[in-house]
């Protein structure tokens, strides 16, 4: 099979998302300049840059995030364990931008260190992050939004040996259409030039 996006691809469902897999979830907490607090998750998420470390989400559509990091410039990225799917997919939900979305999940605040932000109480990891630069990209609403990390929290049971144990946590990945998976098996290749 071949298709061109513009012509459309004559499946029930669309499968870039399903190609483009697995792909790491973005759970983005920020707060707006009227204090409601946000959480949302976001699978076009992924680290961009060792030195300073930087991160980067896609927004299809102007969202509360969004709207809540144009006016305060930071958010914070969460770490989504299986454990925590339900919450994950509960905080996904589309609510009007006065609802505090952290109660309406379940999930318990915790307070940032390094910018003035709400983060997920419990997860595996979260990263303080100052954006950088929002793009807007080609076709209707579209927006990727860079961050530099300022801060980073490890839950300490996910760290073994001295090394962040993915598999203490089995990290939530999204595949296409509404499919999940996790991390549960790791194995490791030395590089050529080691």
């Amino acid at each position: 099979m071949f298709y061109r996006p513009e012509d459309g691809h004559g499946l029930p469902h669309n499968p870039f998302n399903a190609i483009v897999a697995p792909r790491p979830i973005g759970w983005i907490s920020t707060i707006g300049a009227d204090g409601v607090r946000n959480v949302a998750p976001y699978s076009f998420f992924n680290a961009v840059a060792y030195t300073p470390p930087q991160v980067m989400f896609a927004s299809n559509g102007a969202k509360d995030s969004l709207h809540n990091i144009r006016e305060t410039g930071v958010f914070c990225t969460n770490v989504v364990a299986h454990e925590m799917r339900d919450a994950m997919n509960k905080s996904s939900t589309a609510l009007p931008r006065d609802v505090d979305e952290f109660a309406h999940a379940g999930l318990e605040v915790a307070e940032c260190e390094t910018i003035d932000c709400p983060r997920i109480l419990g997860v595996p990891a979260a990263m303080e992050c100052r954006m950088t630069q929002i793009l807007e990209l080609e076709g209707e609403d579209n927006f990727v939004i860079f961050g530099t990390v300022t801060g980073v929290h490890i839950r300490e049971d996910c760290l073994v040996e001295g090394r962040f144990d993915v598999t203490t946590f089995q990290p939530l990945a999204r595949l296409g259409y509404r499919d999940y998976s996790v991390v549960e098996r790791v194995f490791t290749l030395d590089r050529p030039d080691d």
